[in-house]
This record gives structure tokens, sequence and C-alpha cells, in this order.
């Protein structure tokens, strides 16, 4: 059952009446999901609260610099509090193996960003007009009176870049614009370093299967789809991992002609990873949560189970279904 929405008073009200947490991060972390976690560690410890990050995912290497990093925590290796906070995850799925913190919680909260959010918390604080739940982190920090050094600031402003995409998608607000010169005006952040790190240190392996993966893409609709795919056979002859794996889906994006760009990638398990991405003409975040998953409407995702055939095929029927459904809207608003 869903729970209340909340405004941040309400997350206050639900620090200060615990003593011991356990935060959640999403499966296959990324800067936002960890960013804000660790930020949110830190104001934790800070009021002497005992606390614990959980991923079900190890932390990706080009996250090792994130302060408080190493003390992330596997699910095996947690122990679980009463009090747990969901920290940008759009829906349970996202929890993996470390569900079982979230259902065996006492009490439950969730801080989050996304539009497809159902409130699945006991107090769920989502405001999906932000850049990036570490931008409501930030507004957290504020509104408790908790001062920001350079250790929070590092982790925030990892958060608001990467899901901005260096703040250069359209989601990137006048705030969060805000907050970066602040970090920078105080000196709490060296742009240069954080950008080196984030986006200029690419492993090889990376590097190969993306060109692999680019080389291979197909075009549908007329070329206003595009899809990329990767299979597990594919990784290995590569040495590549998850993690190398991440980014791909927006050089299919980012093809001039493509409209709604696709990366699809087969797990252990055998499921399929979707990556879908939008330049603004369909709403990929409809398609995702009919598939049990979820996102932003320019960002989402989902796990398919279905053969990989059935799987490209499911997306270019409801890519175009998306395609034309936005081009009729704009043909009803012209005649408006």
């Amino acid at each position: 059952m869903a729970g209340k929405a909340a405004d941040i008073d309400s997350i206050i009200s639900f620090i200060k009446e615990g003593e011991r947490f356990t935060l959640l991060s999403h499966l296959s972390p990324d800067g936002d999901t960890l960013g804000a976690s660790l930020a949110l560690m830190h104001l934790l410890n800070r009021l002497g609260k005992t606390c614990e990050v959980v991923c079900p995912n190890p932390v990706p290497k080009i996250y090792a610099f994130l302060p408080g990093s190493e003390a992330v925590l596997l699910p095996e290796d947690a122990r679980g509090y009463d009090r747990v906070i969901s920290v940008d995850c759009a829906d349970t799925p996202r929890f993996g193996r470390a569900i079982r913190f979230f259902t065996g919680a006492a009490a439950t909260a969730a801080i989050d960003h996304h539009v497809t959010n159902p409130r699945f918390a006991g107090i769920n604080l989502v405001e999906p007009e932000a850049s990036a739940t570490a931008e409501v982190m930030f507004e957290l920090y504020k509104r408790m009176d908790m001062p920001i050094d350079s250790t929070v600031a590092v982790c925030l402003y990892t958060g608001i870049v990467t899901d901005t995409g260096n703040l250069s998608y359209s989601n990137t607000t006048p705030k969060a614009l805000r907050i970066i010169a602040d970090f920078v005006e105080q000196g709490l952040v060296d742009i240069s370093d954080l950008n080196r790190r984030i986006y200029r240190t690419v492993p090889f392996a990376k590097t190969r299967v993306q060109g692999f993966v680019t080389s291979r893409i197909r075009l549908e609709c007329g070329g206003a789809v595009g899809i990329g795919t990767l299979t597990q056979a594919q990784m290995h002859d590569f040495d590549a991992t998850n993690e190398d794996c991440e980014g791909i889906v927006d050089c299919v994006r980012d093809i001039d002609c493509v409209k709604i760009g696709a990366f699809i990638r087969e797990g252990a398990d055998g499921s399929y990873k979707v990556s879908l991405r939008s330049k603004g003409i369909g709403d990929v975040g409809r398609i995702a949560i009919a598939h049990g998953g979820g996102g932003h409407e320019k960002a989402a995702g989902y796990t398919a189970k279905e053969a990989l055939s059935t799987v490209i095929s499911d997306i270019i029927r409801e890519a175009e279904e998306e395609l034309r459904r936005c081009r009729n809207d704009l043909t009803n608003d012209k005649e408006d």
C-alpha cells in the first residue's frame, strides 16, 4: 500500500525521531543515488545517529572518490536497522536484493525525484521538479541548518552533474546551477578535478564495448528509433563489466535522426536491462511503466525476461506508438 506524500518537514521529523537508519541506494548505482545517500549518511552521522548505506551492487570504480564510499555495504554485510530511507529509488524493484531491509523495517521513508515514483514508502518526499535527488538533499541540509563542507559538497555536486548530463540536459534547473555556483564560490569543489574523475577517465574495456555496440546500432521507424544490444557473451569477449556499459544508451540517443534511443543489455540471469532515452519527442517513462519499470519522461528503464527478439520488437512497436501519440498531440494543439 502506498504511503503518504510528505513535505521536507515530515522527513526531518522522521530523522529526529529515530536513532538507527539503513539508507538504500538503487541497483546499478549512479552518481545521484550514491552522492545523495552519502550526503544523507554524513548528515545522520553529524546528528549522532547510527547509519549504514546499503546498495545491491558494489560502488562503481568511477565513484570510489566520493567521501564515504568505502562505507557502502552490500546486502549480505549490512545489519538492517529499524528505520529505512530509500534514496533516489523510483520503485521497490530498484532495491534488488536489498528489498528485505525495506519490507522488514519498522518505519520507512523515501527521498526521490522520479516522476513515476508511486509513493511506496510510509513517508514520501518526491520532488519531480528537482534535477536530482541530490538537489532535494541540499534543501534538507539547508532546512536543518546543517553546514555543507567540502565532503558533503562533493557528494551533492556529483549527484547533480551526473543526473543532468554535466548540467546540459533540459532537467537542469536554475536551482541546480545556483547550488553548483555556490559550491564553486565557496571553494568547496574543484570542478576540473571532479569532471576529470567522472567524465574523462574511461577504462579501455568501456571504450571497446561502446565502439562495438554503436557500430551495430539498428535504426527503425525511419531512423526515429535507435536500438543497441549487448549479450553476456559479447561482454565476455571484451572483458567488460556492467559498469563499462553505462552511458551507451546516450550514444544511441545522440544520433541526429533518433528521437527515442534504447540500449538492451543481457544480465547474468538471462534477463535484459532496457535503458531508454528521449530527446523530448516521446515519453519513455510511459513505456517503462508498462513493463514494470519507471524513471522520467526523457530517461527511463525496465527489466525484461522475454527473448531478445521479443524485447526488440516490443520497443519498436511501443516507441512508434509513443512518437505517433506525440505527433497527434502536437497536431491537436495547433488546431486548438
